[in-house]
Parts: C-alpha cells; structure tokens; sequence
C-alpha cells in the first residue's frame, strides 16, 4: 500500500507501508534499523594477522605484488584445507588468522589423501600457467611461512597426519620412518 502525503511548501513525501508478519509486534523505523543483521566486521588485529601472513608469503616466494601473494596463499590454503581432517584441521584453522581458516574451513576434506607430488601437481591446476616446479616453488612459500605461526608441536601433528614428503613442502626435513 502507498500513501502519499499532501504537498507540503517544499516536498512531496511517499511512503511504502510494510504488512507485519502476524504474530510480531510493529516495529518503528529507527528500532528496524538497530535489528537489521549486519555481517560482522574484520577485527583491526585479525586483518593485521592475514596481512602478515600474506606479506610473509610475499617475501617467501619473492612475488612482486601482495595481491599475487594473496591470490596463491588462497590457493595453496584451500588445497591444504581438502587435506586435513579431524582436530588438525580444527587446530590448523584456530591458529591461522580468521581469513585463512576460512579458506580452510571452505574445502570439503578429500575421500583420499594426496601424496605431497600430487598436492603439487593438484595446486598446478588452480594455477593458470602453472608448472610443476612453479607450483612446488608457489606451495613451499605459503606452507614454509606456517610453522611459525602454528608452533612446533602442531606443525609435527599436522605432518604426522599427511604422507611422507610433506615436511619439506613445510621446509621441515623429512627423514624419519612414517607409520
């Protein structure tokens, strides 16, 4: 319904009138906008933390921009989330900034795991113009900058739960017999 009001010496004013869903109480303008749902915001440190993150990457793999970075961390993370399962994967995304735990959490995990050769060979798909030596250079970079971050004892449990070849993808050296 549309009501229009008189013309007053400088406007006209037309207003929708909204039907209330039955059972709610009205609602007056101003309390409709302190309800509606709004995304929640980055938090200045959470933001801080993928910048950092990113930039380490940046410096890693000597890419000339931070948006290439960006681009290839996603990439590199969204492939490592689809390898992980269980309470790695759940510490993985808890010690990452929020941006990149989403990026993990996003993957559904693979029925099969991937020896560390074809998690390469799987992030040179995602890449256009991608050779496997590129996407080996592109995969050390994102997983090499992590341990840090992750600490010493999650970065073992998270290498204990993947095929032998991983550690040097995290530049770890992979030398003892796995079960």
């Amino acid at each position: 319904m549309t009501v229009t009001t008189e013309p007053s010496a400088t406007t006209t004013r037309t207003t929708t009138a909204r039907t209330p869903v039955p059972g709610t109480p009205p609602i007056s303008g101003t309390a409709r906008l302190a309800r509606r749902p709004t995304a929640p915001r980055p938090r200045a440190a959470e933001d801080s933390r993928w910048t950092a993150l990113v930039e380490s990457v940046r410096d890693a793999g000597q890419y000339p921009t931070a948006r290439e970075a960006e681009r290839i961390t996603r990439i590199v993370l969204s492939a490592l989330g689809g390898q992980l399962i269980g309470e790695e994967r759940v510490a993985l995304a808890r010690a990452l900034p929020e941006e990149a735990a989403r990026v993990i959490a996003s993957q559904i995990p693979a029925t099969r795991r991937l020896t560390a050769a074809e998690f390469v060979d799987s992030v040179a798909t995602r890449i256009e113009g991608a050779t496997p030596a590129t996407a080996r250079w592109d995969v050390s970079s994102v997983l090499s900058v992590l341990p840090p971050l992750l600490g010493e004892s999650l970065t073992t449990r998270i290498l204990m739960e993947l095929p032998r070849g991983y550690a040097l993808l995290f530049g770890r050296a992979d030398l003892g017999p796995r079960r």
